[in-house]
Parts: C-alpha cells; sequence; structure tokens
C-alpha cells in the first residue's frame, strides 16, 4: 500500500490551499456577515453572493468538480487522490462549495452516474456538474429507524406510465437552497417482495405538484442556513415512470451503493475540520498565561496536543487504505474500512475539537468555527449511519473471516 501524493496530487494540493489561503479564510467573516444579514431579512435560504463569487474564480483555475472517480465527467483522480484535496476544503464547512464538490450533490452526481440513464443524465446530471441547479436525497423518515433501509415506509405505486410517491421524509439536506431542483426519493414499490427489493429510487423535480417543505430541522442549535436540513411531506406526488434510478426493487441496492464514495468524503473533509481545529488549540494555548505559566507548559494539555496528533494522523491513513481499497478492489470489497472510517472520523473529530473549545475556554463554546464544527461533526455521527450500525457490520465481518474455513 503506497499512500505517497503524487506530482499531480501535490501540485493540486498546492492550489487549492493557495486558493483557500487567498479567497476562503480571509472571507470567512464576510460570509457569516451575508447569512446573518439574509437571516434578519427574513430569508436565510439565500445563496451567498460571495460562494457564486468564488465558484466563478475555482472554476477558471481548473478546482471544479474534483470528485466523481471512473468516470469522464470528473477530474480525473481517484478516490485515494482526491482524499487530500477534501480534506483541504473541510477546514471551512462552506469552502466544498465553492469546488462544486459539496454534500450532498456529490453523493447524487456519483449515484446518477452510476445508475442513472442517459436520459437521466442529461437532464439532471450536466446542471448538477455545471452547478447551475443543486439536490437533495430524501430516505430518512421521522417514524422509522431509518438507519435500518429495510424500515422505509414511503410509498411509491405504480399508475399507469407514472409513479405516485407518499411519505414524509426530513433531514433532506440541501432541501433549503432555492437552487435545489432535484430530489433523489427512496420508497416502497413492492411491500411483498423480499425485504431488499421492496424499495426504489426516483428521480423527482423539487417543484412537483404535492411536495411541501414542512420545516427547517436544526443541528445543536445550528439550522446551516442556507444549505438546511429540511423535513418534507409529499402528498400524490406524480412523477413518469421514466423517473426510476435503474429498475424497480433496486433501491436498497443503490443505497448500498451510494455509502461509499458520496459519503467517505465527509471523513475526508472531517480530518480536516479536524486539522483546524487542532492547530487553533495549540496556538490558544501558546498565547494564554494561567497560574503563572503558560497553559502550554501544562502536562495535561501537552498529552491532549499529542493525542490529537496520533488521532488525526491515524484516522488519515484509515481514509487513505479506504480510498485505496475502493480504487483497487471495489467498494464492496472495501465496505469494512469504509464502516470503520465513518465511526473513526467524525469521533476523532470531535474529541479534538472539543479539547480545542476547552482550550479556548468561555469563549470557544462562542467562537463560530468551533461552535459549528463540533455540531458538525457530531451530526455525522448519525449522518452517514449511526456508529452502532457500522461497529455492528465491522464485528459480523470479523466473526465471519473468523469462522470461515481455512
Amino acid at each position: 500500500m503506497n499512500f505517497d501524493y503524487s506530482p499531480k496530487v501535490r501540485e493540486l494540493q498546492a492550489r487549492l490551499a493557495q486558493f483557500m489561503d487567498a479567497h476562503v479564510h480571509p472571507n470567512e467573516g464576510r460570509y457569516r456577515d451575508e447569512v446573518a444579514a439574509n437571516r434578519v431579512r427574513g430569508n436565510p435560504w439565500v445563496p451567498t453572493a460571495l460562494v457564486e463569487e468564488l465558484k466563478a474564480k475555482a472554476r477558471r483555475q481548473g478546482l471544479w468538480n474534483l470528485f466523481l472517480p471512473d468516470s469522464a465527467r470528473g477530474a480525473g483522480l481517484t478516490n485515494l487522490e482526491y482524499a487530500p484535496l477534501a480534506e483541504i476544503m473541510g477546514r471551512v464547512t462552506w469552502a466544498p462549495e465553492v469546488f462544486n464538490c459539496n454534500a450532498p450533490d456529490t453523493g447524487n452526481m456519483e449515484t446518477i452516474e452510476r445508475y442513472g440513464s442517459d436520459e437521466q443524465k442529461r437532464q439532471w446530471l450536466e446542471p448538477l456538474l455545471e452547478g447551475t441547479i443543486r439536490s437533495a436525497f430524501l430516505m430518512t423518515e421521522p417514524a422509522v429507524a431509518s438507519s435500518d433501509a429495510t424500515n422505509i415506509e414511503a410509498s411509491i405505486a405504480r399508475s399507469g406510465d407514472e409513479y405516485v410517491i407518499n411519505g414524509r421524509k426530513w433531514w433532506s439536506s440541501g432541501a433549503g437552497d432555492p437552487r435545489c431542483a432535484l430530489y433523489i426519493v427512496m420508497g416502497k414499490t413492492d411491500p411483498g417482495a423480499p425485504a431488499h427489493r421492496q424499495q426504489s429510487m426516483l428521480l423527482v423535480p423539487a417543484a412537483a405538484a404535492g411536495i411541501r417543505v414542512v420545516r427547517p430541522l436544526g443541528v445543536l442549535g445550528f439550522d446551516d442556513a442556507p444549505h438546511g436540513h429540511m423535513e418534507i411531506e409529499l402528498v400524490d406526488v406524480r412523477v413518469p415512470a421514466s423517473s426510476v434510478l435503474k429498475g424497480e426493487g433496486c433501491g436498497f441496492e443503490i443505497a448500498q451503493g451510494r455509502l461509499g464514495p458520496g459519503r467517505i468524503h465527509h471523513c475526508m473533509r472531517l480530518i480536516g475540520l479536524a486539522e483546524r481545529a487542532l492547530g487553533m488549540m495549540v496556538r490558544r494555548l501558546a498565547s494564554r498565561v494561567a497560574f503563572g505559566a503558560e497553559i502550554a507548559r501544562q502536562t495535561v494539555w501537552q498529552e491532549r496536543i499529542a493525542e490529537s496528533r496520533c488521532m488525526i494522523e491515524q484516522a488519515r491513513l484509515l481514509v487513505l487504505k479506504s480510498a485505496w481499497l475502493m480504487d483497487t478492489v471495489g467498494n464492496k470489497a472495501a465496505r469494512k474500512e469504509i464502516a470503520m472510517i465513518k465511526v473513526v472520523a467524525p469521533n476523532v473529530a470531535c474529541k479534538v475539537i472539543d479539547w480545542a473549545i476547552q482550550a479556548y475556554g468561555a469563549a470557544g463554546v462562542d467562537d463560530d468555527f468551533l461552535a459549528g464544527a463540533y455540531a458538525s461533526a457530531r451530526s455525522l455521527r448519525l449522518a452517514d449511519g449511526p456508529d452502532e450500525v457500522h461497529r455492528n457490520a465491522v464485528a459480523k465481518m470479523e466473526l465471519r473471516e473468523a469462522n470461515a474455513p481455512r
């Protein structure tokens, strides 16, 4: 296993870091001010002028659609090559959109690329890659434990040459954005089929009749505007039968496939978030004096700094191994490593950010970046599947391997 970065990746790392230093980090205050001003006006779900300006700059510099492996529509990077770039973008929670590498669009674009028809790609994938529209993924439901995808209850009934959808979804990230034009909706087309063949996925226009955005949901007090996580009601929503992805009964298969590339991106970005928090912690500790000495000289903080570095390095290596396996043996064969990193990365980020907050004292809970970063990292212990589900999957694979004939 060779995780050394190629000259191509090193060059992209340098260009991306330079862009972040020149255009993103200096404008974090402006971004917060724009969102706050829109909130005062009564509508925080408005795309910021800043991000739109930076998108144009990023595109001109060739820093666009860096994800999407194994596709001529992407930048020609493997998952392993993309990982260090996602880490750089992950240092600022809103930065990935600047490069059209933001969730949930990356996962949705990979889903359409992998499972969509030529016409579906023309209608939806191409404008998503252009960045002219955005999308949301509607799987999770408030009435059932959605960590088990077979529990999904939303009804998708065939009616002639149409499907009729009824159900209630929530945590539909990105649905607050007025540019969100597409929902990928998972529901049951055949409740009588075997458990893993009951579900299907449809490409549904966000403007279709019968769709109502009920409310935005908060993440530890943050509304994540202008991105947002919405609760959505679908009542007798009709779409053409051609809207189905891959075919009836393939919803669970697609959901499992989507859990790979699009969602390991979160883990890649979390490494960047943790790195930034560690840097902030170190600088804060070196600049503060308590009880007659720099706080950084206290052994408890030296232990936390060292432990943070150890955890980040271990998490990064597991991200890279997972990405390397996805590239070399495929997502299915890499499923154990994917499950492990989805537990490790958010837990590491949560711990390091929590220590950074502690290092800042009272200022830590008021710091926009640290508080928001913690909320984001903590939510990803659920959004990418609960820790318990991933740990259960890893344990089952270990038990199977231990009991396999030698």
